[in-house]
């Protein structure tokens, strides 16, 4: 894999083992990329940054110069976003809002819901019609669950759509959705368009038919109605490959694969919302490896920490990527255990199997004390692990550069 800068690998050799487990952010790499991702992408594209990838504050303060806004999901992210990024634009999404977090939405000023249900979207005009007047009509962009077809969402990609799941609107209710939204039930709610987040793990040929077929979709939604389509939000969904994390998606190619969809469709802004593909790059999670044993013809190493800190790789079902960075000195009196074969699996202090970071991998000579740098931490890792389980202590966060 990628190895870690240089400024990461100092780090993480030099932290005490006691103030191991931690999470490692390198903000220039992250202005970095997103600089790249900002000037890859066409104009009429706006980038939000779904904020649920990772909240940190600081990852979101480095993130605002590149971003046009942020996504949230709960109204604890909003209260979150909107207190770490003031005055900054918000979209509501989310299959779950209550009507106090709707409500709550709305006092702080949030005009763009992304709405899920027709039942949703009857508590936000009811709610949105005591809203101050002043502030203008609520923007709404109706979720669809849309059917994607041609073999678009190749093996491998995390379907959110075109299947019955809890996200979106049926498709087959559009019509009908569309004339409530637009009739004198809902006087204080402007139809925006069209959202559909439909897969994650996707290349960017793919992503670019997928966004073709949704921009259509809507645009004959819309021309049945005689509206005009203002924005079509097609999400996030750009592929991190855990397996080969030298790669990169393509944003290049998807800035170059979206002109021709602008162009065939001249009026609506189209928007994207990335999460991991913006921030997973950018951190580490630095361990020390506390013991070795061998089991059954395996090698098994214990870190400190594992899944409750990480949980991505148990979630996802793959190996984390990580470097080894050996430790000459043992201070103890005891022997030093270490890896007898070629393989070797990485595991954390829980009591489950399941606390896994990576099963048979090439770690050669591994011993107690080394540190392990697992990478593509920075999205998905700790803030969607169960943290208390076994109540080890949380992992340090540290930053790095901007």
């Amino acid at each position: 894999m990628t190895a870690p800068t240089a400024a990461v690998r100092d780090l993480a050799l030099s932290l005490p083992a006691a103030e191991l487990p931690a999470y490692l952010y390198d903000l220039t790499a992250l202005a970095q990329h997103a600089a790249f991702v900002r000037s890859a992408l066409p104009e009429r594209v706006e980038l939000y940054y779904a904020a649920k990838a990772n909240p940190e504050p600081r990852i979101l303060t480095a993130l605002a110069p590149f971003v046009d806004g942020y996504e949230v999901s709960s109204g604890g992210e909003l209260a979150h976003v909107a207190a770490v990024s003031p005055g900054r634009p918000l979209a509501f999404g989310g299959p779950g809002k209550t009507p106090a977090e709707i409500a709550a939405a709305l006092g702080r000023g949030v005009r763009r819901f992304h709405v899920e249900s027709e039942h949703e979207l009857r508590v936000l005009a009811h709610l949105a019609a005591s809203a101050p007047a002043a502030t203008g009509p609520v923007g709404v962009l109706l979720r669809f669950n849309l059917t994607v077809a041609g073999g678009l969402l190749e093996p491998g990609a995390l379907a959110m759509g075109g299947r019955p799941t809890p996200f979106g609107l049926d498709p087959a209710r559009a019509d009908a959705v569309v004339r409530r939204l637009t009739g004198a039930s809902s006087p204080r709610l402007e139809l925006l368009g069209v959202h559909a987040h439909l897969a994650s793990g996707l290349p960017a040929p793919r992503l670019v038919a997928v966004a073709a077929r949704v921009v259509e979709w809507a645009a004959a939604l819309a021309a049945r109605h005689g509206l005009t389509l203002r924005e079509v939000n097609v999400g996030g969904g750009m592929d991190v490959d855990y397996a080969d994390p030298t790669a990169r998606f393509d944003w290049a190619a998807y800035g170059v694969g979206l002109a021709p969809v602008l162009a065939a469709h001249p009026g609506p802004l189209l928007r994207i919302e990335p999460g991991r593909a913006l921030t997973a790059y950018c951190g580490w999670y630095a361990t020390e490896v506390i013991d070795v044993k061998h089991s059954h013809g395996e090698d098994f190493a214990i870190v400190r920490g594992g899944t409750h800190h990480l949980r991505t790789p148990a979630a996802k079902g793959h190996d984390q990527p990580r470097v080894v960075l050996p430790v000459e000195e043992w201070p103890h009196p005891w022997p030093r255990p270490a890896v007898e074969g070629r393989s070797v699996t990485l595991a954390g202090q829980l009591c489950t199997p399941k606390d896994v970071l990576a099963r048979h991998v090439a770690a050669p000579g591994l011993r107690a004390g080394d540190r392990v740098v697992f990478g593509l931490a920075g999205a998905y890792a700790w803030n969607i692990s169960h943290h208390d389980f076994l109540m080890h202590p949380p992992p340090g966060i540290h930053f790095l550069g901007a």
